[in-house]
């Protein structure tokens, strides 16, 4: 479900699992190994629900934070 009420995108569980893969690929690429530390900074969408299986699938820790934040709580989340 998007921010707007009514709208909403609907994903499979290939589609899902595809994305995932293409992410958890594209992590890798760019050097996240297990254990390392990812911090998805996305609104609520499947694209953020992908990153954080992705993360998961490669082994590295993640920690997800939404827009709200201001750049100082933002970058204490981060830090944390």
């Amino acid at each position: 479900e998007k921010d707007e009420p009514g709208e909403e995108v609907q994903v499979t569980y290939r589609e899902l699992l595809e994305l995932t893969c293409r992410l958890g690929n594209t992590l890798k690429r760019q050097g996240v190994r297990r254990g390392d530390r990812v911090t998805i900074y996305m609104p609520p969408c499947p694209l953020a629900v992908a990153g954080m299986l992705a993360c998961a699938r490669i082994g590295a820790v993640h920690a997800v934070v939404f827009a709200g934040f201001s750049a100082e709580s933002l970058a204490d989340r981060i830090r944390d």
